[in-house]
């Protein structure tokens, strides 16, 4: 007999070689027809693996994300049966689950694919799920798998780099696939395909590599949600910011200026600076200090960060200079200039905590099919800052850095979101930086403030940055997808790096905490998310035009520019269409602008001194006076825009 532990800790036994399949019947019918997927002891097995030991099992479903992590890897087996039968002599490579559905990339030689085959595809999709074919795993050895794909050179490739006795591969229908496990028991569980795009990947993401045919998918258990879905893909194209940020003329991008470089427009840069402002106004009272570091750096610094090592291959390459063996990299971090400015004085410990903040420009070389809108960028602007003090500090300043966090979610409306505990994988201790004593003191001073502000919180191991752990903050926006903004980390590693000191009050000589924290993130990506959850209905306080006065006609312009002068002197933005059209395509044209108020100037409103106010969507408000619209205005940024 061996001993099952199922996740509410009741132990069970059973006899040895009993599947996670078995467990699940043992519990309730209802379950066993339910489950997908499983894992024992932390590891992904099949829903018919024979366990032989004693054991932790879960059990997974639908509802899980494990559970459609293995209907989605299962599915990318299907799409890659129905890829292979279409298309004779295709050749395939892989194909992964990813957070919504999956893909597969395929080498479909002399084939073309695009949006008209896509239906093709979903058929032949369904037409093998029907069969209810088995999912089954099986071990092989390296010289029979080399043997099976002698003609496709990319699983050749993969099958070098594995050890004999580690090869498994996985069977369905009359189709087998090079795989590790994780699949749901049989094909007939997928009920609703629909292949969604086809865009170029380089094999192995290596820009030198051949371009391969990159197919997404998603599937469901039923059509009812395949429809739900489809409809919120809709939603997310009305509301993209790519989109959104052309019609509210914010920013644009440019061939000659190069990919993933944003230029910002008149109105996305004043949007920018409110956002700045509205931030440096809290940071203020938190008691920031603003530096400005230059764009680029001497490669030593970032040799001594540790983010040469790092990330030094994969970014923009060294920058030379006329003078022999001089070398500068476009910054890629703030966090090694401002160790700088924290060393260029000798600090005491009555002094500390010194919080030293910049909307710092950084850059990073993305590869350009990576590159998405103001999402993924090559040059990003960071809000970010370091707060260097004394290890009894640690907790309070960590608390007072997420009230400033969830000071900014609240104001910008962002209600839904769960805090990320992100720790070192201790299985691969290469990864990081620093010695074992710091990084336990550093997650467990996360750990411990994360409780107390009493967040609901995730843990993720292996998430950290290389030179400590951190809390991100994962945010839902209106259409349920998850962001991750605003993080704060804890790091002990470069105070030592960068030999920063601070006498103590035993004038000794102690190493300084650091914590880096930027509650947007980045400016262009931040932005970006904040325009596909409000479908570019900022809050009124943050709006680039708060209202726009439409003259009936050309009579009563002296009086429109009247309305906008007493607005300007109540700090209201507005504007005067001054165009010759009709009162009804101005108010369209406004709509899609998504200017707040609509101030109607004719007549009436000339002679009675008041105006006409219609809001974003259809309201009428009726006539009324500047003055009283001025406190509507006053009252709804109060209302949005939260005190400090």
């Amino acid at each position: 007999m061996i001993q099952i532990t199922l996740p509410d800790g009741s132990i069970k036994a059973f006899e040895e070689n009993v599947t996670p399949m078995d467990v699940a019947k043992s519990i309730s019918e209802g379950l066993a027809r339910n489950v997908i997927s499983a894992s024992f002891n932390g590891s992904t097995v099949e829903t018919v693996t024979p366990l032989t030991t004693d054991g932790s099992l879960v059990l997974y479903t639908w509802n899980n994300d494990e559970g459609k992590k293995a209907f989605w890897h299962s599915s990318a087996h299907v799409l890659a049966q129905a890829l292979e039968e279409l298309y004779p002599g295709a050749k395939l490579t892989i194909g992964p689950a990813i957070e919504n559905g999956f893909y597969y990339d395929v080498d479909f030689g002399d084939h073309i694919v695009s949006d008209k085959d896509f239906k093709t595809i979903e058929n032949k999709m369904l037409e093998i799920a029907r069969g209810k074919h088995d999912f089954n795993l099986r071990a092989i050895s390296k010289a029979e798998a080399l043997e099976t794909y002698k003609n496709n050179p990319y699983k050749t490739e993969l099958i070098e780099n594995l050890e004999d006795g580690t090869i498994t591969f996985c069977d369905h229908s009359t189709f087998t696939d090079l795989c590790r496990g994780g699949h749901i028991p049989n094909t007939g569980i997928i009920k609703a395909v629909k292949v969604l795009s086809v865009a170029g990947a380089y094999w192995r993401g290596d820009e030198k590599n051949k371009q391969l045919t990159r197919v997404y998918g998603i599937s469901f258990p039923k059509q009812k949600e395949l429809t739900e879905y489809l409809h919120l893909l809709e939603e997310a194209k009305k509301r993209d910011h790519r989109k959104l940020g052309k019609e509210l003329e914010l920013f644009t991008f440019s061939s000659k200026v190069g990919q993933g470089l944003p230029l910002w427009l008149p109105k996305g840069a004043a949007l920018r600076e409110r956002l700045e402002d509205f931030l440096k106004k809290a940071q203020k009272k938190q008691g920031y200090e603003m530096v400005v570091t230059p764009h680029i750096g001497q490669k030593e610094l970032y040799v001594t960060s540790g983010h040469y090592a790092k990330y030094g291959e994969d970014s923009f390459q060294p920058i030379k200079t006329p003078k022999e063996g001089e070398e500068f990299l476009l910054k890629p971090m703030n966090c090694p200039h401002h160790c700088e400015i924290y060393n260029s004085a000798q600090w005491s410990y009555k002094d500390l905590p010194k919080r030293f903040a910049e909307f710092g420009t950084v850059y990073r070389y993305e590869q350009s099919g990576e590159l998405h809108g103001l999402t993924r960028v090559r040059g990003f602007t960071q809000d970010d800052a370091h707060i260097f003090c004394t290890p009894d500090q640690l907790d309070e300043e960590f608390k007072k850095v997420i009230d400033l966090v969830l000071y900014v979610f609240g104001s910008l409306g962002f209600e839904n979101f769960t805090a990320q505990v992100s720790l070192r994988d201790p299985d691969n201790p290469e990864k990081y930086i620093g010695s074992d004593e710091n990084w336990e003191k550093a997650e467990k001073a996360i750990l411990n403030a994360t409780i107390e502000k009493g967040l609901d919180y995730v843990v993720e191991t292996g998430e950290a940055a290389f030179y400590g752990p951190k809390l991100d903050f994962m945010v839902k926006d209106a259409l349920g997808r998850q962001w991750q903004l605003g993080t704060i980390q804890v790091d002990y590693n470069l105070p030592e790096r960068f030999e920063l000191t601070y006498k103590g009050s035993d004038n000794e000589m102690h190493r300084p905490v650091m914590i880096h924290r930027a509650p947007f993130g980045s400016m262009e990506r931040f932005i970006a998310i904040l325009l596909e959850h409000t479908g570019g209905n900022f809050p009124l306080w943050l709006m680039p035009d708060q209202a726009i006065i439409l003259s009936i006609s050309e009579k009563y312009e002296k009086y429109a520019e009247k309305v906008l002068n007493v607005l300007e002197n109540h700090e209201i933005r507005a504007l005067v269409d001054h165009r010759n059209e009709t009162i009804g395509k101005k108010i369209r044209e406004a709509e899609m602008k998504k200017i707040p108020y609509m101030i109607i100037i004719g007549e009436n409103e000339e002679q009675e001194n008041k105006i006409s106010v219609r809001q974003h969507g259809g309201e009428d408000l009726g006539s009324i006076s500047i003055e009283e619209f001025a406190k509507i205005v006053e009252a709804e940024t109060n209302k949005t825009l939260k005190q400090f």
